[in-house]
Parts: C-alpha cells; structure tokens; sequence
C-alpha cells in the first residue's frame, strides 16, 4: 500500500538496513531502562546491522526512583552517539515548566513530580507559596547543566522508512509535517479511537496499556514500567517486528 493511501503495521518497513529499536515511556526507572538499553546494545554488538537507532520516546521523570539517573544516563548516551534518540514526552515538559515556573497547581505538582525532586536530593512541597519558592529554588541549585540541556534539546517526533515515533500520536488527517507539539506529546483519544491508516504506522507510548498495542495504524509500547515493573520496547527491521520486554520482581520504593 503506498504512503499516499496510507500504510498498515504489517506492510511498514525499515529503511534498507537499518535497525530500530523503539523504547517505551520510563519514568524514572532507571534499572529496567539500563538494562533493557544493555541487551539492545549487546544485539547491535553481536548482530551488526549495517545501520541501527534506539528511539525513546519520552517521559523519563516523575513516579519512579531514579529520574536524575535516567536523564543522567540519557544525556551521556545521546551525547555520544547520534543514533540514541530521546523524544519529548509530556512530562518532560511539566519538568521543564515547573523549573521555569513554579505553580502548585501544575502537572509536576499533580502527577508524581515530588518523586523527581527526591531523585535530586530535594524534598519539595507545593504548599505555601513560601514553601514552594524554597522548594523551586533547591531543585534548581541541584539540576546539573548537562541535565537541563538534555531536557531542552529532546525532540518532538523522528521518522525512519514507513515508521513515525513521537511520545503521545498525531492528530488523524493533518500532515506529519504539520503535527503540533501539544498533540506530539499530549493527543490521545482522537488519536487512539481512529481506525484509519496513517501516512506511516504511528509508534508511540503515553498511555498506559496492560502490554503492547499492536494495530493496523499504530504501535503503542507504554506498558506502565513503574506499576507493572515491565518496561516494552520493539525491535524494527526491514519488514520484521519484535517485542522486547526487561520485567522486574519487586516494586521499586516510592
């Protein structure tokens, strides 16, 4: 099927030679993503394909551990090879929105950001302002350079051969090229419910399923890694497709 009328999950293919793994939201559980990112580079090593990326695609803070070391390891890893690729998740942006304007009533504040904070050494409250203030103050002072322009520097979608990876989905019926960073990183169920082809089977995480989803149009790989201790990823190759999954035993503290 061309990419004009759109293209099914079973037709999308790679481009010639080239390997993508495609990773699933993280938030801030470091152990399973360092060792999912172990295995996915031991088959790189062991296999070489002519070309490879890794693809995360986005909310590696709030809820879990270990936010600072996921951004710590992610930050290095993108630095030093090109082809590890970090997209922007929403709450990567709330991170980033809270650093630059503390509010109580905001997503960070919401939606498991004290977590985040503990992973720096701080512990924040969102009430009273006062308090707040003292608590933005210190979680600044203990971000590293290197972690803020990480954060700055994520981007909103990537796009391999038949394959478009952004955090959330696309709005059904506008260009990829037109997409708009909120729906990138925020739509779901005028996505989620649409049952038609897409100009390229759209990968993505945000929201949470009991394992991956599979479909004619869209591949999504959040299987909530803190609540479920399970982390997804998707191997992409030519024609082929191939879960991958690190699980853990035991809930992590928090």
């Amino acid at each position: 099927m061309t990419a004009e009328l759109g293209i099914s999950s079973e037709d999308a293919v790679t481009p010639d030679g080239m390997r993508i793994y495609a990773i699933g939201d993280i938030h801030g559980c470091h152990d399973l993503m360092a060792e999912m990112h172990r295995r996915i580079m031991a088959e790189i090593m062991a296999d070489r394909p002519k070309d490879w990326r890794i693809v995360y695609l986005g909310d590696y803070v709030d809820r879990g551990p270990d936010s600072r070391q996921v951004i710590d390891f992610l930050a290095h890893a993108t630095q030093t090879d090109p082809r590890v690729i970090a997209l922007a998740g929403n709450h990567d942006i709330g991170f980033l929105s809270f650093l630059s304007e503390p509010r109580a009533e905001c997503m960070f504040a919401a939606y498991g950001g004290e977590a985040t904070a503990r992973s720096y050494g701080v512990t924040i409250d969102f009430h009273p302002p006062e308090v707040l203030a003292r608590g933005h103050a210190a979680l600044q002072e203990a971000m590293p350079h290197h972690h803020m322009k990480f954060l700055h520097s994520l981007k909103l979608s990537a796009t391999f051969g038949d394959f478009f990876f952004a955090h959330a989905g696309i709005r059904p019926g506008v260009p990829l090229d037109a997409q708009s960073s909120g729906d990138l990183v925020w739509i779901r169920e005028q996505f989620l419910e649409f049952r038609g082809l897409h100009p390229k089977v759209v990968v993505h995480g945000h929201t949470p399923a009991a394992s991956a989803e599979i479909l004619p149009n869209r591949i999504n790989l959040d299987t909530r890694a803190f609540h479920s201790g399970r982390l997804t990823a998707m191997a992409f190759e030519g024609g082929r497709k191939r879960l991958l999954e690190v699980t853990r035993s035991i809930e992590p503290a928090g």
